[in-house]
């Protein structure tokens, strides 16, 4: 691993690299916050994609292109005299140690649920109560995290199960209701209301029982993705098309994916 001096230098090197990008390149020269943002996101869900895999090599490229992306913005907003990266840096130190009482002051936190119980309040504090609970989930993020992160929310100021099993009772009155709403088949708004309700408390269940649904959906994805590839790449083998497969022989294929993903296990 490197010393303190050799990060510090690297550091220096990138945004030495990134003056020179952005006055010598032509597509680096033009781009905006504005341009710049899709392929934020983009580079943040490679990211994220290489976190969920433990794909080690590619966490570090990955991070590497997030990086670029927040010393990006801080040259945009230097050349606009709005603020450089020695702001960004500062704030974000400033913001770290006002939320870390228990490190930098004199408050205690023994254990990680201890932080998790203050952290709220003093977000709160910070925002000098002008600023509701729930206004810190940012609008754009994909609707299952941000479910999670309500739940987590409206859960650090007391509004939460008092037992984490009480939770199943409404996922099953949520289920009801749906299956409800699509027997009658006439309200396509209400059932999607009524599915969305459903959903939301399965995420409450995964938070309440320390699960990740976001990662959880992911993985089954993926499973899903090699059990239908392997099914599709025995179609090959037979020199047929899928659609021309029946229902029995794809079980038959899938069933044969998921024995050789348990053998493996």
């Amino acid at each position: 691993m490197h010393t303190k001096e050799e990060k510090l230098a690297a550091f220096g090197r990138l945004l030495d690299v990134m003056d020179d990008l952005r006055e010598k390149c032509p597509w680096d020269a033009k781009q905006t916050n504005e341009s710049l943002r899709p392929n934020t996101i983009e580079e943040t869900y490679e990211l994220c994609d290489a976190l969920l895999k433990n794909d080690v090599p590619n966490i570090q490229k990955e991070l590497g292109d997030v990086l670029l992306h927040v010393v990006f913005y801080a040259k945009i907003g230097s050349e606009k005299s709005q603020f450089d990266i020695a702001d960004v840096c500062n704030k974000l130190c400033d913001k770290l140690i006002f939320r870390h009482p228990h490190v930098y002051g004199d408050a205690v936190a023994k254990t990680a649920g201890d932080v998790l119980k203050a952290w709220e309040q003093i977000k709160q504090k910070e925002k000098d109560g002008n600023k509701t609970v729930l206004s810190g989930v940012p609008d754009a993020l994909p609707s299952l995290i941000k479910a999670y992160r309500v739940q987590d929310k409206a859960r650090a100021v007391g509004f939460d199960w008092q037992q984490k099993e009480d939770v199943w009772e409404k996922v099953h009155e949520e289920l009801a209701e749906l299956e409800t709403e699509l027997r009658r088949e006439d309200n396509v708004e209400r059932q999607t209301e009524e599915f969305g309700d459903f959903l939301f408390s399965l995420v409450n269940a995964a938070r309440l029982y320390h699960l990740n649904p976001d990662n959880a959906l992911e993985a089954t994805n993926q499973k899903f993705i090699r059990r239908f590839n392997y099914v599709e790449s025995k179609a090959k083998e037979k020199g047929i098309m899928l659609r021309d497969m029946t229902l029995a022989e794809m079980d038959a294929y899938w069933n044969e994916a998921k024995a050789e993903e348990q053998k493996a296990q």
